[in-house]
């Protein structure tokens, strides 16, 4: 049981896209790919984006009864409540009865997390005299789609209560103002960080306690109507009462459980990605958060990541080697818009249960069950929390019992690694020298 650590961006960076020169046994059509054809699908893949983020907002604006553009009144009471107007245009909604806190209320300390658009601070917050963690958000030039984006996060994070997700205490910012930092209760740990801490190995009652608390805050997400689509270690904060708490919903979205409403399969860091979005589903519910939970749930117990692909391609090609591909049923059902290129020429042979065969046996069928490659066989966190896992012995421990650690965070341990690789450089180049 060990390491959850060295994640990839969760948000693509061109090379998930790409195709390797080859790929198993996966078919020619998808290493074959003309040049001009991949151009295309690049743009393409930008133009959905784009169009997601837009109809991304414009659910969340839905699904909390806003209107658009916001009416007038709403958006000078918000100005004359001291927010900047360029956040009271398009989200006026999302800071409703609220008062922003001013910037020289707080005291910067050190940062303890970057993310692809934010840094995050620890800070003491000199009114409340406790310290909290700000969340300091960067805008593509205050336009308005980057805007309602974040909206989105802060109408998802108000409409969540519960002991496992993080809470939002409040927002920094002024009237004059073009920053935003968000105001959270302050976490000394992420379960990557724990993890893949020196000498650290998690025993059964204590994975099973992370692993409870996480499906109990999925599971409250999921009865709002909210997916995460970004489970990972590093996502998932811990402080040193031994509660776990979901964090960073910065790619969380409102979704219909009728599925009417299309949303972007480019979500997920890609380790924890589950098949579908892989092949480009846009209708997809709970099932994508209970895959991430299953990699999670395996890695603890394997002491590393089971699925670490390099992209997309290689990302499906592990999944299929591991869990299986999909039935000719689900191909022909699912009607994805991948599948012509992804589809493999023979079929793949399930071999979860022969991989994980040292796993206890409730675990690694909680496992055999999140690792589903058909979406409908994951069932729900609801359902996980009943499974033999949790209800044989050992139980999960209390959380109250769990050890204290030093503060660690996946970005600790990062930046430990990265001073061990500098400070080792300049021994061996010594050496060399005098070697020659």
């Amino acid at each position: 049981m060990g390491c959850v650590c060295g994640r990839p961006a969760a948000i693509d960076d061109g090379r998930c896209g790409q195709t390797p020169p080859s790929a198993g046994k996966l078919s020619a059509a998808g290493a074959a790919v003309p040049r001009r054809e991949e151009e295309a699908r690049k743009q393409a893949r930008a133009r959905d984006e784009a169009l997601e983020r837009r109809r991304a907002a414009a659910m969340a604006m839905a699904a909390c009864q806003v209107r658009s553009p916001v009416p007038r009144a709403l958006e000078a009471e918000q100005v004359a409540a001291g927010w900047p107007p360029w956040l009271a245009s398009v989200a006026a909604e999302a800071v409703r009865g609220w008062v922003p806190r001013r910037a020289e209320s707080f005291e910067k300390l050190d940062k303890i997390g970057q993310g692809t658009y934010s840094n995050v601070y620890r800070a003491r917050d000199l009114e409340k005299q406790k310290i909290v963690a700000l969340k300091k958000v960067r805008f593509d030039n205050l336009e308005p789609e980057s805007v309602k984006f974040m909206a989105r996060e802060i109408l998802i994070l108000r409409r969540l209560d519960h002991p496992n997700i993080i809470k939002l205490e409040g927002l920094v910012t002024s009237r004059m103002s073009c920053s935003l930092y968000l105001v959270f209760e302050y976490m000394e740990h992420d379960l990557a960080g724990l993890a893949s801490f020196p000498g650290l190995k998690l025993t059964e009652p204590q994975v099973k306690c992370y692993m409870q608390q996480l499906l109990r805050g999925l599971e409250h997400c999921h009865s709002r109507h909210i997916l995460h689509r970004d489970i990972k270690g590093s996502n998932l904060l811990i402080d040193n009462r031994g509660i776990l708490k979901i964090a960073d919903f910065g790619l969380a979205s409102f979704f219909d459980p009728e599925q009417r409403h299309p949303l972007t399969s480019r979500v997920v860091t890609l380790w924890y990605r589950p098949p579908e979005l892989l092949l480009g589903a846009t209708n997809y519910g709970v099932a994508v958060d209970l895959w991430s939970t299953g990699c999670i749930l395996a890695e603890l117990y394997a002491g590393k990541p089971i699925m670490p692909g390099r992209t997309e391609v290689e990302q499906l090609h592990k999944i299929f080697k591991l869990c299986g591909s999909p039935s000719e049923d689900y191909w022909r059902k699912s009607k994805l818009p991948h599948a012509t290129i992804f589809k493999p020429q023979h079929p793949y042979a399930r071999r979860v249960t022969d991989t994980f065969k040292d796993f206890p046996s409730p675990a690694l069928a909680l496992v055999d069950v999140l690792l589903s490659v058909d979406p409908a066989d994951r069932r729900t966190a609801s359902s996980a929390l009943q499974s033999e896992f949790f209800t044989t012995k050992p139980y999960a421990c209390n959380p109250s019992s769990l050890p204290r650690y030093p503060p660690s965070k996946e970005y600790d341990a990062k930046r430990r690694d990265e001073e061990s690789r500098r400070y080792s450089q300049p021994a061996y180049s010594l050496e060399l020298r005098t070697f020659l």
